[in-house]
């Protein structure tokens, strides 16, 4: 097994499902945590306010997948439509993250199992 920390992910515009290999000091076995969920904005009163109400929950949804990948070397992200790179732009332009080695991938919905095993075969763990 890699010492490298390691994470991926599935992620939609609704949650994403984060695995990694490590807590906050050590790199071990693969594990799930918990499923980060979007915020989703119903009901503006204009089509201005509500793009910005999504905006700011995209970001603070970023913001809490981001928190998940800290001290992560590696990370995989996989997922329906675009998301997966607006979520890469993202941390590049993070400066924690300006320099990580991030791999896509595309994927239609998958349990939580689904997503620990498709990251660790990604990862030949």
């Amino acid at each position: 097994m890699s010492e490298k920390k390691l994470a991926g992910l599935w992620i939609d515009s609704e949650k994403a499902v984060v695995v990694k290999n490590h807590d906050a000091q050590n790199a071990f076995k693969f594990f799930l945590c918990s499923p980060v969920k979007a915020e989703i904005q119903h009901g503006n009163s204009s089509e201005n306010a509500g793009n910005n109400a999504e905006r700011t929950n995209k970001v603070k949804f970023f913001k809490e997948v981001e928190h998940l990948l800290t001290n992560s070397q590696e990370v995989y992200i996989t997922g329906p439509g675009k998301i997966q790179e607006e979520l890469k732009h993202y941390l590049h332009d993070t400066a924690q993250f300006k320099n990580l080695d991030i791999t896509l991938d595309t994927a239609q919905q998958m349990s939580d199992e689904q997503v620990l095993e498709t990251v660790k075969n990604h990862f030949n763990a």
